[in-house]
């Protein structure tokens, strides 16, 4: 049977489902003591001193480091260099795994206690007293911008890292200085903490028989991890350093950075000459996992007379936190700036960006990374556009809409393929969007505010290619790598640089390979996560792994099914130009003659079956696949909402989205990969927010004030598929992973302010809470 395309239960859930996963804090190492972090309680201060002696003589401690013991070894590393508008290179401060003479942020680590057990561990951190000096902070990014404050930095005495820009700004000031319409918005988009369901856990484990490091950890990008924390911190040779990252229970890209939480045990490890494992609790991952977003973007549209968009200028403050993250600088520039065209053919666009410094937890890229954030400001913006010139949301859409691909954006992005107006009509159609009017009514019998909302949205998923990136500041390949290995009975191991937290590559790389080589796809097993298994591979984020991971194993395929070829060939009598293969077997055109996948297998590990001297015995084969370009995700999503005004309840009605992701492997896989954006996606536009106040200190801190949406708070989704393949990799797929995440925000805020317009409601920013939904109908009602 062809198992592309087909909706294939997960090879994976078993083993989920009946608590068999194994994730890094289920591993339990031979004598294996536990770590602790004592973390600052304050946003900025000088540390004078840290008395460790009442815990060193607590039950069960082993060892104290503090940041006088890790001085020898480096600090966390950024993966990408941006430049500002004068070609300068952006402010990079040092980022030491423990405090070194100063505190940066709440939860920054000051000192690591290591004992027998977490508990003895956790009571001795208890006992340590830090001496600290508290200095002014600067708590949010309004603080920052505003300016005139405190310093987090002394290499960035105005908090600014880089001022960045992309476009033509003089085509751009030209098209306003002629525009029949100028349309402005400020919007926040605010800061969200990712909670995944499996907090961050890692074990180090230094051999002295082999000399070997090995590092468990919870991660999306084991091979990254291997390359930073060898070569760049603890200046380790690769080939005594492996990183496993086993099961993890998502990331949603908090987990593909490097933290100091990995060094510290690594270094422990090899210190104490036994394995050190550390795993958080929530609370600490509130204040210490990367977290997102958290810009204010202020953007201008121009348009004629008839509502054709003529230029667009945005300016974006973007939040870094205290220190630089692996990818943060290219969040707020490469991965938001290049994707202002949306999917329009706006001819003139210019962009600003200036990122700041601030006593925060650093930020990183959450799902969507940049790409929501320029989706957000473009949807609120159309439809702000629209209801300005008096236009309809649907018309100002379509008659801006792009139709022809190839289409070079005025952004350094070349979209190959798309229809975003058929995702439209898809949409439209299965939302009822012409029966709205009637159900608006209904509910407004009811004593309630009804209201509808869009967005026609693009992404850019597996960023690409390695040159080109590269060039724009990264510090890393962004290919990625596979391996097939035929066994003699004809059974397939994949070996994949790519990780899997959720997405089911198990069952998706195996309905790929399983396709291939027409064999039953339990005869195809996905090796992953493990660095010294598999070719060097860069991970799984920015929805990459079937686009890239999986056109690596398709390449290695391909090579494959060619050494069958020639193996074939011997064993039929024939020219190997002349074998084709088909439907798991290997025949000679125009005659009867054919041998199956699972006899090429046997016989290439028989050598002397076929004596041919440039065929070496085996079948396994190896491939590297670097794009050569973006994949181009798209679609349209549509929210209708109803709010209680006495209250300020909203409650999602429906959610209907229309997402082109290119080729599908497995429909049931993109409908949970939608689902789950779609989940993430509301949940900023109406619950979730991370709040610092003035002095740095995280608001937020717990689920008691960081509000996560419940089932109950979801509609049943209504997803649609409008598949334009892409162009340029053997598969044809575009990625779907952050999909919902991107198109469902300013779908849901405009769907929100729709239902407030009738009582005068005109600007919103997320979270759409119910108090600050109430406190706006109030505010309109008192003018």
């Amino acid at each position: 049977m062809a198992y592309v395309g087909q909706a294939v239960k997960r090879k994976e859930d078993l083993r989920f489902i009946t608590g068999k996963g194994r994730y890094t804090d289920d591993i339990v190492l031979h004598n294996q003591a536990h770590a602790y972090l004592v973390r600052s309680p304050l946003a900025h201060a000088n540390v004078r001193g840290c008395d460790t002696s009442a815990a060193q003589s607590m039950p069960g401690v082993i060892a104290i480091y503090t940041g006088d013991d890790v001085t020898g070894i480096g600090g966390l590393p950024c993966g990408w260099q941006i430049h500002n508008k004068d070609g300068s290179a952006m402010v990079e401060p040092a980022w030491p795994v423990l405090a070194q003479g100063k505190v940066r942020f709440v939860g920054n680590p000051v000192a690591m206690v290591v004992a027998e057990t977490k508990e003895q561990a956790k009571n001795a951190a208890k006992a340590i007293v830090v001496d600290y000096e508290e200095l002014p902070a600067v708590g949010t990014l309004r603080a920052a911008m505003e300016g005139g404050g405190a310093a987090v930095h002394d290499e960035a005495p105005d908090n600014v890292c880089y001022d960045w820009h992309l476009g033509d700004k003089d085509a751009v000031d030209a098209a306003f200085a002629n525009a029949a319409h100028v349309v402005e918005i400020e919007l926040v988009n605010q800061r969200l903490i990712p909670n995944a369901m499996e907090p961050r856990s890692a074990i180090g484990h230094y051999d002295v028989a082999t000399d070997m490091n090995t590092l468990y950890t919870s991660s999306q990008n084991p091979h990254l991890i291997r390359l930073l924390l060898g070569a760049f911190v603890m200046q380790l040779p690769e080939h005594k350093l492996k990183v496993i990252s086993p099961d993890v229970g998502g990331g949603f890209g908090s987990k593909i950075f490097h933290y100091a939480e990995e060094v510290l045990v690594m270094f422990a490890s090899r210190a104490l000459k036994r394995p050190v494992k550390w795993t958080a609790e929530r609370t600490e991952s509130f204040m210490s996992d990367a977290h997102g977003r958290d810009h204010v973007n202020k953007a201008r549209l121009a348009l004629d007379a008839d509502g054709k968009f003529l230029a667009l200028h945005e300016h974006s403050s973007a939040n870094l936190g205290a220190y630089l993250s692996t990818f943060a600088p290219a969040v707020p520039t490469w991965l938001h700036g290049t994707l202002m065209a949306g999917v329009y053919t706006t001819p003139a666009i210019y962009v600003e960006v200036k990122a700041y410094f601030s006593n925060t937890v650093p930020v990183d890229a959450y799902r969507g990374a940049g790409r929501p954030e320029a989706a957000y400001v473009l949807e609120r913006l159309v439809d702000k556009a629209a209801r300005q010139l008096g236009m309809d949301r649907v018309e100002i859409r379509r008659k801006n809409f792009i139709r022809d691909f190839p289409y070079a954006t005025p952004v350094a992005v070349e979209y190959d393929s798309g229809d975003y107006e058929g995702c439209l009509e898809q949409a439209l159609g299965a939302s009822d969007w012409a029966g709205f009017d009637a159900r608006r009514a209904e509910a407004q019998s009811r004593g309630m505010l009804r209201g509808i909302g869009m967005s026609t949205y693009v992404e850019a998923c597996g960023i690409a290619p390695s040159a080109l990136a590269g060039a724009l500041g990264a510090r890393a390949g962004l290919y990625e790598s596979a391996t097939l290995r035929v066994h003699p009975t004809g059974s397939v191991t994949v070996f994949t640089g790519t990780h899997s937290h959720g997405q089911g590559h198990e069952t998706t790389f195996a309905q790929i390979v399983a396709d291939a080589f027409g064999i039953d796809i339990d005869n195809v097993e996905v090796d992953h996560g493990d660095s010294s298994n598999s070719s060097f591979g860069m991970g799984t984020y920015g929805s990459r792994s079937l686009a890239v991971g999986g056109s690596a194993i398709a390449k290695a395929a391909e090579k494959v099914i060619e050494k069958g070829k020639k193996i074939a060939a011997h064993l039929m009598e024939a020219s190997a130009s002349d074998v084709v293969f088909e439907d798991g077997e290997f025949k000679v055109s125009g005659t009867d003659k054919k041998v199956g996948f699972g006899d090429v297998a046997l016989t290439a590990y028989v050598p002397h079956n076929y004596p041919i001297e440039e065929i070496e015995p085996g079948l396994e084969e190896s491939a590297f696949y670097d794009p050569k370009n973006f994949t181009f995700p798209g679609g349209c999503h549509i929210v209708e909402v109803e709010i209680d005004p006495e209250t300020g309840m909203v409650e999602v009605i429906q959610a209907v989205v229309s997402d082109d992701v290119g080729t599908v492997i497995n429909p049931m896989i993109v409908d949970g990969q939608i689902h789950g954006g779609l989940a993430q996606g509301i949940g900023q536009a109406l619950f979730e927010g991370a709040q610092y106040d003035a002095q740095g200190q995280l608001v937020t801190g717990s689920y008691m004030n960081y509000t996560m949406p419940r089932a109950a708070d979801f509609p049943k989704f209504t997803t649609g598929l409008h598949i334009t393949a892409c162009t340029h990799n053997p598969l044809g797929s575009k990625g779907v992973g952050e999909v919902g995440a991107i198109g469902v925000p300013p779908a849901v805020m405009n769907a929100v302010l729709d239902a407030l317009a009738p009582v005068g409601v005109e600007h919103m920013d997320m979270p759409a809470t119910p108090h600050r939904v109430w406190q706006a109908i109030q505010a309109a009602q008192s003018k």
